[in-house]
């Protein structure tokens, strides 16, 4: 593992260079790896897994839309597509991927399946940390292990198909085997990791729902609606609110922070931006500090996860998820959005050679 200072703070990170490919597929030449669940994840890394020469099978419920899109892309029913609990008597390696509410309710169905010398992996350290809630205690002579990719599985797949890597975190729960951990590494060097960094079940749960709680979802989609709202009501349009809110930081700002870090885009701003920005920048950390630590005390007591679970299981929740959705897809913020991505050049260029 190459040793890396993040900022005065030393980590040991795995890279392809140290771990190649080839590496990974003598490692798991003998393994059947199940995809279980083809959702969110499960497709990402079934397709970068098959495309990186693997030997891959995917388990999904037939008759969903998830079973015919496995089928488009290429998997076949009874050779390499077969219903859940088939898929994982035939795996070695068992991807859980199903979402955590899928998860717990297919346990009974996964658990018999795990025999001796099998391999649990998951993406989530959910089902894990959270066990006394969800049920999910695998039995001790398997080994457990975890890959999660910091992004979307579309973000996997998209990354993987331009020849770059995402990266991962990496744990192990229970090492059976005496492997576990080459097994994780190799897993996720096998799904598209660009690196990986370790971590364990719990501190990827804790951080997961804080981010996606946080910065990454919910308090920027709050601060997004609250700065458009008051640009609204002081007689701004909704262009220039839209413009001045969203469109300038995803399209513009973002990418520099991305590519050079947030002092390299403040010093490439205006001075006028430099200024209010960091004077105004302190401001916000002390109002939103006091809420992010009472998020992080929500995960950290099992608080959120009881939420998603009594939520999510609910036989309605699809329902409810997509009136909720229709509601913010229909506020004026998003539908003003809507039209300036209608407009942005490459929008129209591409619709264009669509139309010729």
């Amino acid at each position: 593992m190459a040793r890396i200072d993040f900022g005065g703070v030393t980590e040991e990170v795995v890279t392809r260079e140290e771990f190649p490919m080839e590496k990974a597929l003598r490692l798991l030449q003998t393994e059947t790896i199940a995809i279980i669940g083809y959702g969110v994840q499960g497709p990402a890394q079934a397709l970068n897994l098959r495309d990186n020469g693997f030997r891959v099978i995917v388990g999904q419920r037939s008759g969903t839309r998830s079973w015919q899109k496995a089928i488009e892309h290429g998997w076949v029913p009874g050779e390499t597509l077969f219903e859940i609990e088939d898929a994982a008597r035939q795996g070695t390696i068992l991807q859980y991927l199903l979402s955590d509410a899928g998860q717990i309710a297919t346990w009974p169905v996964i658990r018999p399946h795990l025999t001796p010398g099998k391999t649990l992996y998951f993406s989530h350290g959910f089902g894990i940390t959270f066990n006394d809630q969800t049920g999910i205690v695998p039995p001790a002579d398997v080994d457990v292990i975890l890959v999660a990719p910091k992004g979307s599985g579309t973000s996997v797949r998209r990354l993987f198909l331009q020849g770059k890597g995402i990266n991962s975190s990496f744990a192990v729960y229970q090492n059976a085997s005496g492997r576990a951990r080459e097994k994780a590494i190799a897993l996720g060097i096998g799904v598209g990791s660009g690196y990986l960094f370790e971590t364990d079940f719990k501190k990827e749960v804790y951080s997961d729902l804080t981010g996606e709680r946080g910065t990454l979802m919910g308090a920027i989609a709050g601060i997004f609606e609250a700065q458009y709202e008051v640009l609204r009501a002081n007689g701004h349009s909704p262009s220039e609110a839209f413009n001045e809110t969203v469109e300038e930081l995803t399209q513009s700002l973002m990418p520099l922070v991305a590519e050079n870090g947030m002092d390299w885009m403040y010093a490439n701003c205006s001075t006028t931006a430099q200024r209010g920005a960091l004077d105004w920048k302190k401001r916000f950390k002390e109002a939103t500090l006091p809420i992010f630590r009472e998020l992080y005390a929500s995960v950290a007591s099992g608080k959120e996860a009881r939420r998603t679970i009594e939520s999510c299981s609910q036989p309605d929740y699809r329902e409810k998820l997509a009136e909720e959705l229709l509601e913010l897809r229909n506020s004026e913020l998003w539908r003003a959005g809507a039209v300036v991505r209608s407009l942005r050049p490459e929008k129209a260029n591409v619709e264009e050679s669509m139309i010729n």
